[in-house]
């Protein structure tokens, strides 16, 4: 897709304003970093507060009085009893059991907002639409853009514009008002701080950042530190660490599936890929594979696609995602290797332009996550 086909965010203006360094990424021209640079980016997400613009994320409704009931047929997640004003992590699944995407959704009371991964909001929509569209009213939000505002002052800078806001704790939401502007915002995010996710409508969003930027705690941040931030909070991304390939087991995402919807629940199964992925639940089938985490032990970065090896040299796996991780200033990674060699302080060898870098299996998160939970 050349630059001229790209989508543009409504804040397309003010990222080439602000002197971002703008690349294709889900269809969209969106900023990968601005002139302060990638490690000084991730370090002011860390410290302050950091204005991330993710727009090209997909969000929709899901309404009607069978909309949660629904919903919880596509995905091994409580939806019907999430009560109003809290915010969950989902799973779509195929019928394998493995994932289509991963996803956030928010009971507001009068219906279910549901936050989608842009490079696949389209597959994703015609998805639900065909499986639970007969159930309820899909209606996408085209005509909405996505704020993120990531780290330990986020609130400090938020609370001045949106008076409020600072009595959300993680993983809840509401509606607001700014400058006439209807927002919904959760607490939640992507960088393993505290935060919000602010949906505004897209003729609004470019004053809004503006006068986010406003604040003494606030910089643009751009796609690169997002990464870095995620992959030190030990958060997957879809199309590298969760896939088609993956089932939410081998993904480690247990802890995602409540215990209602697993065996003995009272509403076990009912999800696509149930007999699968209970199976690896209920260990009845063993898991071939898992996702790990892994810190190298030399100062020599392993990206993403890298194999990894035992001391034998028989290939056991592979690096999904891997980095420098610039708050723990070491190269951190997390792929998948074979169930055996799984256990927290396994060594294994990265083998990075044909040398074997040695690396240890090790506990994620990388970088405490500080979340708000009041």
């Amino acid at each position: 897709m050349s630059q001229e086909e790209l989508h543009k965010t409504p804040l397309h203006a003010l990222h080439l304003e602000l002197g971002a360094r703008m690349v294709p990424f889900a269809g969209y021209a969106m900023p990968v970093q601005y002139p302060a640079g990638l490690m000084a980016e991730h370090h002011h997400t860390r410290t302050a507060a950091g204005l991330f613009d993710v727009s090209h994320m997909g969000q929709l409704t899901l309404s009607g009085p069978d909309a949660a009931a629904a919903f919880e047929t596509l995905m091994p997640v409580d939806v019907v009893g999430l009560a109003p004003g809290k915010q969950r992590y989902g799973l779509l699944l195929t019928d394998e059991g493995t994932i289509i995407d991963d996803l956030m959704f928010v009971n507001r009371g009068g219906d279910l907002f549901v936050i989608v991964n842009g490079a696949c909001k389209d597959g994703d929509i015609a998805h639900i639409r065909h499986r639970i569209g007969d159930r309820c009213q899909v209606r996408p939000l085209p005509d909405r853009a996505l704020l993120a505002l990531q780290g330990p002052k986020a609130v400090d800078a938020l609370r001045r514009l949106v008076p409020g806001v600072e009595q959300l704790v993680f993983m809840t939401g509401a509606a607001y008002r700014w400058n006439g502007a209807d927002l919904f915002i959760t607490r939640s995010g992507y960088t393993g701080e505290d935060g919000f996710e602010i949906s505004v409508p897209a003729a609004q969003a470019e004053a809004l950042a503006r006068a986010l930027l406003a604040q003494p705690e606030v910089k643009p941040i751009g796609l690169g530190a997002r990464n870095s931030l995620r992959l030190e909070a030990g958060l997957c991304l879809y199309g590298n660490d969760i896939d088609t390939t993956t089932t939410p087991v081998e993904a480690g995402l247990n802890w995602a599936m409540q215990k209602v919807r697993r065996t003995g629940g009272a509403r076990a199964g009912n999800f696509p890929g149930a007999a699968k992925v209970l199976a690896q639940l209920d260990g009845a089938e063993p898991l071939q594979r898992k996702r790990v985490g892994l810190v190298a032990l030399e100062r020599v970065p392993v990206r993403e696609h890298t194999e990894l090896q035992d001391e034998a040299g028989n290939r056991i796996g592979e690096v999904t995602s891997g980095l420098l991780g610039p708050t723990i200033d070491k190269p951190v990674a997390m792929g998948y290797l074979t169930s055996g060699h799984a256990a927290i302080g396994t060594r294994v060898n990265a083998i990075v332009r044909g040398k074997k870098v040695p690396m240890e299996v090790a506990t994620m998160p990388f970088v405490p996550q500080r979340y708000y939970r009041g």
